[in-house]
């Protein structure tokens, strides 16, 4: 049967996945592109809306609501089907997407953001279970430079677009331009993708969904908050770190009493797939801090444009789009894998630590070089940590364990964003403060990151303290970085290399990594 399974599949699979495939990148640029393009389009909004003092909620909103309908989404696809979970993620985007454009003011700005964000949860998960649905493991590789390409596209081409869109359309084309693009996708998904149908006879842990969503929002608010919007050691952190604390003890205990747990508890028995959350998780960290820190230092110390941001980032997403796609082929030719994460983990570190090295003399292509280098390491691991995640488990799980892997890499980015964030700002004020008194203690007492056109206002003594200050900054940001980029090596070195299903010599009718015969039928 496994033969049958196989041979059915690597005549069939070609030509239909290709055509889901499309579909499914369309889906996964709709969630990558839109805080790009939306952040671009940000000061334009504000002067139009008003409402600054409620600013970050734009972006928070949206995260938090991704964060925590991510689980929801994988569990939902798993128990009621993948197809439409997958559909009902993309027309709940769309629905946030016309109405933030509609918005007439912050507040109704903001609560449009979430309704997106809840919809955005579901796009990313849906991707990586639905190629977990129809592509064996071994074949997954394949597919890992489309992915990153599609990433790096996104992290490129987001703020360009932005500021076009912004610029000849309006800002309200910025949510707006997600329409025709998610109308492709819900065409060629219901037309192309034959999922077999399931229904669960269990209902849904609507508990759990409560205790998880509450954490995870105490979380992501205590990293949004904690050295901004309140001290560290303030009243409100504090409550929060305690809801946040007492919801996740809560949500443990209850997954193991629910008779259909959100997150069940039993695929963090598989060592390989804990290890590869606790790699996703820092992955996350790294990575998003990077792209956040990245810009600004040569923005401010190299006196680069503002308005080509995304550009400045080519040399460590092109390492990380090429090393994704030979890791990728490597991994399909061979069935091995361990070799990645280890070689990722080396090179992350070795690249965090390049980059703390910089200063205010270091010049674009030294620069250019070290992001390079940290590029190829994050492309070793960004897929491989999805494809081990889900070779970890069993089809019946492949939902909640996609989505478990994207919540740690999303619940890193934001650590990695709110700790490197409060650790820069906190060493640029510092410099600023030495260096230039307390004209420079004035400057950054609302914000230690200035953009080009205030930086040029500043007076020569001034500027040349902060653009000091950014490179004190981005070496401790970057330092710690490289410190706790360790941990994936660490981590690395645990993985068992447990063969990868789906290939040539690898026919397996048993365990978690089977192809399964309802893959012969969706293909």
């Amino acid at each position: 049967m496994a033969d049958t399974v196989e041979s059915i599949t690597e005549s069939k699979q070609p030509k239909s996945v290709r055509v889901v495939l499309l579909a499914l990148m369309i889906a996964m640029m709709l969630a990558m592109l839109d805080n790009m393009i939306v952040g671009t389009a940000m000061p334009t909004i504000v002067g139009e809306l008003g409402g600054l003092q409620h600013l970050s909620w734009v972006v928070t909103g949206y995260t938090l609501a991704t964060a925590a309908s991510t689980p929801i989404w994988g569990k939902l696809g798993d128990m009621y089907g993948r197809k439409g979970a997958f559909l009902s993620s993309i027309v709940i985007f769309l629905a946030g997407s016309a109405l933030s454009g509609m918005a007439q003011d912050m507040g109704q700005l903001i609560g449009f953001r979430a309704v997106q964000g809840l919809g955005a949860g579901g796009l990313m998960v849906g991707v990586m279970a639905i190629i977990g649905d129809l592509v064996p493991p071994r074949e997954r590789g394949k597919y890992q430079g489309m992915m990153a390409g599609v990433m790096a596209l996104a992290m490129i081409g987001g703020p360009l677009v932005g500021g076009t869109i912004t610029d000849n359309w309006g800002w309200r084309w910025a949510f707006y331009i997600n329409l025709p693009l998610g109308a492709v996708a819900l065409a060629l998904v219901t037309a192309v993708l034959h999922l077999p149908k399931k229904r669960a006879k269990a209902g849904i842990d609507y508990l759990g969904v409560v205790l998880l969503t509450v954490g995870i929002t105490s979380v992501v608010l205590v990293t949004t908050w904690g050295g901004t919007e309140y001290a560290w050691t303030s009243a409100r952190i504090m409550e929060l770190t305690g809801i946040g604390v007492a919801a996740l003890v809560g949500f443990v205990f209850w997954q193991t009493k629910a008779a259909e747990p959100v997150l069940p508890l039993h695929i963090f028995r598989s060592r390989n797939f804990t290890l590869m959350s606790v790699i996703g998780f820092i992955t996350g960290f790294v990575m998003f801090g990077a792209t956040l820190f990245l810009p600004l230092y040569q923005q401010a110390v190299q006196g680069a444009s503002a308005t080509n941001s995304g550009l400045l980032l080519l040399p460590m997403l092109g390492a990380m789009l090429v090393t994704s796609m030979v890791a990728g082929r490597v991994t399909t030719g061979s069935g091995r894998y361990k070799a990645f994460p280890i070689v990722g983990g080396v090179l992350m570190i070795t690249g965090l630590y390049l980059l703390s090295l910089m200063d205010t003399e270091t010049t674009r292509l030294t620069s250019g070089l070290y992001m390079a280098v940290l590029g190829a390491g994050m492309g070793c691991l960004m897929q491989i940590t999805m494809l081990v995640a889900q070779n970890s488990v069993q089809m019946k799980d492949m939902g909640v364990a996609s989505s478990s892997a994207t919540l740690f890499r999303t619940l890193g980015s934001s650590f990695g964003v709110a700790i490197m964030g409060a650790l820069f700002n906190h060493r640029v004020q510092d410099v600023m403060a030495e260096r230039a008194g307390a004209l420079g203690k004035n400057i950054t007492e609302k914000s230690a990151q200035l953009d080009a056109e205030s930086l040029h206002k500043l007076p020569t003594a001034a500027r040349e303290a902060y653009q000091h200050a950014v490179s004190a900054g981005t070496h401790s940001a970057f330092l710690l970085g490289a410190g706790i980029a360790v941990l994936v090596l660490i981590a690395a070195l645990f993985v068992k290399e447990v063969p990868l299903k789906g290939g040539p010599q690898q026919p397996s009718t048993e365990g978690a990594d089977a192809v399964p015969p309802a893959m012969a039928e969706a293909v």
